[in-house]
């Protein structure tokens, strides 16, 4: 989605990727001769050095991401999600500008009572939490500039989404099974359209100078939510599904915090996808892929 944006506004942009999920979401960029792909890996030093100088901006979007994945391969994610960046920063010059997603999963267990702040102290509570908590500070404590954004929970479509992150997953359930069913669901996240997450990514870019060095939010300040109270925002756009709240299963992933965006919204960066519009593409968009699903089965 990025990269996509980016080069509609004439950037020239360079992706570093091992394509190790096989993925087609980069081959129709091929017809842009301002986009270049290497195909490598973010923790392979000699590519790192030979390439890192290039560039005025850089956005280290590599990671292994969420808990289980983390979990599985505890090495790997250590040495993508924190190695790597602590490689980029070391080649990289004072004057070449990094953005760097982190997450704000690394708030953890909070009450959900109280607004996060840019101030609160981190808690992170996994793996994956943790390295992206140490790589944030490595950078902002590098004395090299750098924004780092903590991201919300991200929804909405793109070519190759993730479908287990909350929103993605909880209307994807709720198409499929024609019911959601919610452990813990008073437990509350924060939410953020992918689009808006591009968008905030150029808005750092343009606005770098009276940012830079510093921590930010971003997020839907109306989409501090629980996850019940999810799940009746898709009832509403999905009126024959049920919802089930279920005390007997614990989930694994513990966090549970609302979240303060006001710092970016004081930069002059807006969000324009609200969580209701998201709910409706996602509705649009999986009965795309549940009509292919069904093909694909000899249903039609």
């Amino acid at each position: 989605v990025l990269i996509r944006d980016l080069l509609d506004k004439g950037y020239s942009v360079t992706c570093l990727d091992n394509l190790m999920y096989k993925q087609f979401s980069l081959f129709d960029l091929a017809v842009n001769s301002s986009f270049n792909l290497v195909i490598g890996d973010v923790r392979d030093e000699r590519i790192i050095e030979e390439m890192v100088p290039q560039y005025d901006f850089i956005f280290p979007l590599a990671a292994i991401v969420g808990l289980p994945t983390c979990d599985r391969n505890p090495r790997k994610a250590t040495e993508t999600n924190l190695d790597s960046i602590v490689l980029l920063n070391k080649h990289r010059s004072k004057e070449q500008r990094v953005i760097f997603p982190t997450t704000n999963t690394g708030y953890g267990t909070k009450t959900g009572d109280v607004f996060c702040t840019e101030e609160t102290p981190l808690e992170p509570i996994s793996l994956y939490g943790r390295t992206k908590v140490d790589a944030e500070r490595h950078l902002l404590e590098s004395g090299k500039d750098v924004i780092a954004l903590r991201l919300a929970t991200v929804f909405g479509t793109s070519l190759r989404m993730r479908t287990d992150l909350m929103v993605n997953d909880f209307v994807l359930q709720a198409l499929k099974q024609g019911y959601l069913m919610v452990y813990e669901g008073n437990f509350k996240r924060n939410f953020i359209h992918i689009r808006d997450v591009s968008g905030c990514f150029q808005h750092c870019m343009e606005h770098f100078d009276s940012m830079k060095n510093s921590i930010y939010n971003v997020g839907l300040d109306s989409a501090n939510i629980s996850k019940l109270g999810l799940a009746a925002k898709i009832k509403e756009q999905l009126p024959d599904i049920g919802i089930v709240a279920m005390d007997i299963r614990e989930d694994p992933d513990k966090r549970n915090y609302i979240v303060s965006n006001e710092k970016i919204t004081k930069t002059g960066f807006v969000p324009r996808y609200t969580l209701e519009e998201g709910i409706a593409e996602l509705i649009r968009g999986y009965k795309i892929l549940i009509a292919i699903e069904h093909r694909e089965h000899g249903n039609f």
